[in-house]
């Protein structure tokens, strides 16, 4: 069974992830293989006083990248963006961060 920091694997900081938090929606870089059931119970425990109220996930393809005259893909990657509810609590990691 995998672990809650198994599936949450790091926060994605970009300019449109940093507004949507406005709207309690926070975009997470997850296992390739989680489910949203799964995710959602992983952020409740790894940020405690949070409730989730839904998740989006979508599966990320990775660029081409070149290094002089050879060239090969990035890995691919999975985000879910995280909706929390009214009631809950903010995650404090991206609160620091505006």
């Amino acid at each position: 069974m995998k672990t809650a920091q198994d599936i949450i694997i790091a926060p994605v900081i970009t300019e449109q992830s940093m507004e949507a938090i406005a709207l309690r929606k926070y975009t997470f870089k997850v296992s390739k293989n989680a489910n949203k059931i799964e995710i959602a119970k992983a952020v409740e425990a790894v940020f405690p006083g949070t409730k989730v109220e839904k998740v989006n996930t979508m599966n990320c393809h990775g660029k081409l990248k070149r290094m002089g005259r050879y060239q090969g893909y990035t890995s691919n990657w999975k985000k879910a963006i995280v909706t929390l509810t009214e009631d809950s609590k903010a995650i404090e990691f991206f609160e620091s961060m505006q």
